[in-house]
Order: C-alpha cells, then sequence, then structure tokens
C-alpha cells in the first residue's frame, strides 16, 4: 500500500510540474505584425470560363474583388488581383508569389474567387489542385515565410448539397432577401504550421452569391474587415462573419437554402491586423 501511495504522491508531483512548466509559456502570445511591411494579398477573380467547362459565368464576382481589395488595402496589404486566369498562368502568379522574398513582411493572404468542386479550384480552362497551391508555402519550401500566417481564403462551393434550415427551440427564423446559388470545393490541409483556411461553406454544400451585389461569404467577411478588422482577433472575425453568414437565408428550387461557412486553422498565435505604428 505504501508503495502504491509514493507512486500516487510521485505522479501528483510530476502533474505539479508540468503545470508549473506550462504556465511558463505565453499563452497569449501573437504573431509579430512589425514587420516593414504587412505582406501580400494575392486575389484570383474567375468571373469567366472555356465553354468546354460548361460553367456559368460568375455574375457578382467583380463586387466580390472590389470589396476585398478594399479591405486589404485599408488593412495595410499590397493588394494583387487577377482576372479569368488559365491553369498555366495562374500557377505561374502563385510559384512567383511562393518565391518571392517575404522577409520584411508579416503575412500571406491568397484568395480565390471561383468555381470548385473536391480538393479543387477552377482557373479559366480547368481546375487546379488545391494542395499543390498550399504545398508551395511550406515552411520546408517557403522559408521567408516560416513562423508567419498563411491565409487562405476560399470563395467557391464544396460539393451539390443545399444546407437545411433549423430553427431553436423557442426562436422564430427571421426569413431575408433572396439570393442566388452556384455550385462546388474540398481542401485537405498540408503539413505545416501557421496556416488558416477560410472556406464560405462547409464541405460537401454549395454556396449562394447574388448577381449585384456578391457572395454571402465574401459580403459579410468585408463587412466584418471594415469594423472589427484592426481590432478584432482574426480567428474570432471568422467565427463571427461564420454567424453572419449562418443568419442568412435564401430560396432554392427545394425550398429554404441555409450556408455555413467554416474555417480551418494551424495557427500556433494570435492573429492582429492592427494598424502599423
Amino acid at each position: 500500500v505504501q508503495s502504491s501511495r509514493d507512486r500516487i504522491s510521485s505522479s501528483i508531483d510530476c502533474s505539479s510540474n508540468n503545470i508549473k512548466s506550462c504556465s511558463s509559456i505565453n499563452l497569449l502570445a501573437e504573431y509579430n505584425m512589425n514587420s516593414k511591411r504587412r505582406g501580400t494579398a494575392l486575389i484570383f477573380n474567375q468571373e469567366n470560363f472555356h465553354w468546354k467547362l460548361s460553367m456559368k459565368k460568375r455574375c457578382g464576382t467583380a463586387k466580390d474583388k472590389e470589396n476585398l481589395t478594399e479591405r486589404f488595402q485599408n488593412l495595410g496589404f499590397g493588394v494583387e488581383t487577377h482576372n479569368d486566369l488559365n491553369k498555366e498562368d495562374m500557377m505561374k502568379k502563385i510559384h512567383e508569389a511562393a518565391a518571392a522574398d517575404h522577409t520584411d513582411a508579416d503575412c500571406f493572404v491568397c484568395a480565390f474567387l471561383s468555381h470548385g468542386e473536391e480538393g479543387h479550384i477552377f482557373a479559366y480552362d480547368g481546375k487546379v489542385n488545391i494542395k499543390d497551391i498550399t504545398a508551395l508555402f511550406r515552411g520546408d519550401t517557403c522559408q521567408s515565410l516560416v513562423g508567419k500566417p498563411k491565409v487562405f481564403i476560399f470563395q467557391a462551393c464544396r460539393g451539390n448539397i443545399g444546407d437545411d434550415p433549423v430553427t431553436p427551440m423557442g426562436v422564430v427564423e427571421e426569413e431575408e432577401e433572396e439570393e442566388e446559388e452556384e455550385p462546388a470545393m474540398i481542401y485537405t490541409l498540408p503539413a505545416g504550421a501557421d496556416f488558416l483556411m477560410c472556406y464560405c461553406v462547409a464541405e460537401g454544400y454549395y454556396a449562394f452569391r447574388n448577381r449585384d451585389s456578391g457572395s454571402f461569404y465574401i459580403q459579410d467577411l468585408c463587412e466584418t474587415l471594415r469594423d472589427h478588422g484592426s481590432t478584432l482577433e482574426f480567428t474570432e472575425l471568422l467565427t463571427l462573419v461564420n454567424l453572419k453568414v449562418s443568419r442568412r437565408s435564401t430560396e432554392r428550387r427545394d425550398g429554404k437554402g441555409k450556408q455555413q461557412p467554416c474555417f480551418t486553422s494551424v495557427l500556433t498565435k494570435k492573429l492582429y491586423f492592427r494598424p502599423k505604428e
């Protein structure tokens, strides 16, 4: 019995030591955002597609590009936009961004406004594997971004399922404006830290887009960036966007439609876009 007690006591001591060790870690650490420049925000806007793909024109995406450009410029990014690139040119621009020197930058952002399907995003003339894109920015291939946040934003469908509305007990859901739907995408997170993947819709589902005002997700993301982009921790901001989009409703062929964005984070610190001094 005494031996058992000694082992238990020893275990408690070890646990206590571990707690003390953990307490020495700065759990509120933030990414260093005091580099010379904020960084690059690369936006690929795909409105038109080759006729062989039989894909509809993405009306409203120009508004999304305009809003994203303004928001990231206001956060201090150098924004670079590209319209309707084919696969070769899109991958060339992505390779160039990954090979660039980001030593004096805080972070990197890349956004895709397009059609999509499982594991891919569409360029003008065909689909591009998302893993091929993100792999170029891993720490073992893009050393100047090691330890820095790499944010990818995907405004594209991730399947062909329409999400259904449900009403919490005791809550009456308010109806909102009618919008249009668009089909298709999915992503497998590559190994490596400091990636943040932002999806306009949950895996397997399609997203909604208005011909005039743009997509649900980009509308609410840009509005939230405008109001809280320089003050709110970025994953908290994305959670707020999730809530805003989830409260929207739209008409679809089989009834009411809903959309739920999500994000996948392997960030290792808190991410803020506070104004530079």
